[in-house]
């Protein structure tokens, strides 16, 4: 028995089996969204798809990501020590080459059959994957496998990731939607009184605000408003290793369909705010989101956003979201809990490796926050 690999530069090359063997497993690796990558991914960004064969049956698939920093302005702040870290970012990462999805929080770089394959075997496959991307597409000056779950990397132990520096930078938040949920007055049912009230309060600075979902058309109409929304938020970020493509989320819509919503807040005629998710099987990924920074402040947009994340997921029978890296201590607010994920990076100057656990750390410094719990313990004392 024999196992080889093929390189795939279009979604259109993928072999018809892709999705009842890969895609249909994690949305994420769906020839649908990868159609979306090829039509509307960040400047800075290339893509390439990788099948994994048994003899002549596919039992896995994998997504790798170039991106190039040369041209990218990677810390936003206009300030002196980030053009200092813009300049370090780019002497030494020209380029990276990511295992994974840089647009996402989460293992969202490959998926086999576990059936047909052995974790070991998968991990010596993805090692030979990741040579012959970098040696055949390009050789960049960094390496990443980007978000595992700590279970995992046990699979990592071997001599060939030796050179790697583990890394883990923020946890990525979750919520377990309780089977005892059937509504989400369920769920404020179970808060303490402090975060009732406080549900409650923020519930009442919507007034006067419309919600609802945005279909393919409105996302056609509102591109521009959309983008500006979405920009606020995303220039606010310290560090961004891409911008989105305006059009991206009419490409979202366009090739996932219903498992891409998105939802808008409005004030008369004016959009003011908007959130995405992808419904990913039992899964709810959040993802990309915006608002008018002047009235978040007074409308508490975005608690109200994680809170409406909540109640679609209630209603819609989903097991579980995934809030992703940022805005941690607000998102443990409404119940989200931490999950550690790691990553594994390294040059490819041997000479820089030990000193890339110096250079990642400036680079991305972690974030003090508290974690809260906002559900009752046993009494409503104890928040």
């Amino acid at each position: 028995m024999s196992y080889h690999l093929e390189i795939y530069t279009s979604a259109y090359g993928l072999p018809e089996c892709w999705d009842a063997v890969v895609g249909n497993h994690n949305i994420m690796l769906s020839a649908a969204y990868f159609h979306v990558l090829e039509t509307s991914k960040p400047d800075n960004m290339s893509c390439y798809f990788v099948g994994f064969f048994k003899d002549h049956d596919l039992i896995g698939g994998a997504l790798f990501q170039y991106l190039d920093f040369i041209r990218h302005r990677t810390f936003q702040r206009n300030e002196i020590w980030c053009s200092i870290r813009n300049f370090a970012a780019r002497k030494f990462s020209r380029d990276l080459m990511i295992l994974g999805n840089n647009m996402l929080t989460g293992q969202n770089g490959f998926y086999f059959d576990p059936s047909k394959i052995n974790p070991e075997k998968m991990i010596s496959l993805l090692d030979v994957a990741v040579q012959k991307m970098q040696k055949e597409v390009r050789k960049t000056s960094l390496v990443m496998y980007k978000d595992y779950q700590a279970d995992f990397y046990s699979y990592f132990r071997d001599r060939q990731y030796r050179d790697y520096f583990k890394f883990s930078v923020q946890p990525t938040m979750m919520l377990n939607i309780r089977k005892t949920w059937k509504s989400f007055e369920d769920y404020t049912n179970d808060f303490s009184t402090k975060y009732r009230s406080r549900t409650k309060t923020a519930r009442k600075k919507l007034s006067g605000m419309m919600k609802r979902e945005l279909q393919a058309e409105d996302i056609t109409q509102y591109r521009k408003m959309m983008h500006m929304l979405y920009q606020n938020v995303a220039e606010n970020a310290p560090f961004n290793t891409f911008f989105l493509e305006e059009k991206h989320f009419e490409s979202m819509k366009e090739n996932l369909g219903r498992n891409f919503k998105m939802f808008g807040y409005f004030l008369g005629e004016e959009m003011i705010g908007f959130y995405t998710l992808i419904l990913n099987n039992k899964d709810i990924d959040t993802y990309f989101l915006g608002y008018d920074k002047e009235l978040q402040k007074e409308k508490q947009i975005y608690l109200n956003m994680l809170l409406d994340m909540v109640e679609f997921a209630i209603d819609h029978q989903f097991k579980r979201i995934i809030f992703g890296r940022t805005a941690l201590e607000i998102k443990s607010t409404i119940g989200a809990e931490p999950v550690e994920i790691f990553g594994l990076i390294r040059h490819t100057y041997p000479v820089i490796n030990p000193f890339m656990k110096n250079i990642f750390l400036s680079l991305s410094p972690k974030t003090e926050w508290i974690q809260r719990n906002p559900f009752k313990i046993s009494s409503d004392h104890h928040s």
